[in-house]
């Protein structure tokens, strides 16, 4: 695993919001509950490979803006179809108000 990356501020970052997060040629998600934790994720959909951080945030899960499929993004499991297949997640933590997250 590498260090730990700034993804982007806390602030950057709605409560029950995502946003994209790009690195290293690979794209990802990060994600802020409503309590302020904070999650990374794969950054494209399993099934079609739609941009996850566009789709709405309710209740750690995320809603894929193609197809509606759900994902929580705690733990990246696919929660509703039409994805069947869990996205990758990634450690993250915040850092005097900075998201950092550790990518492998």
């Amino acid at each position: 695993m590498t260090g730990w990356i700034r993804a982007c501020g806390l602030d950057d970052i709605e409560q029950e919001g995502a946003r994209r997060f790009d690195h290293g040629g690979k794209t990802y998600a990060v994600f802020r509950s409503a309590i302020d934790e904070v999650f990374c994720t794969d950054g494209l959909c399993t099934h079609e490979a739609v941009h996850i951080a566009d789709g709405l945030v309710m209740d750690y899960e995320v809603e894929c803006p193609k197809h509606a499929g759900a994902f929580d993004y705690r733990t990246g499991a696919a929660k509703r179809l039409p994805p069947c297949i869990n996205l990758g997640t990634y450690p993250a933590k915040v850092e005097a108000g900075e998201v950092m997250v550790a990518l492998g």
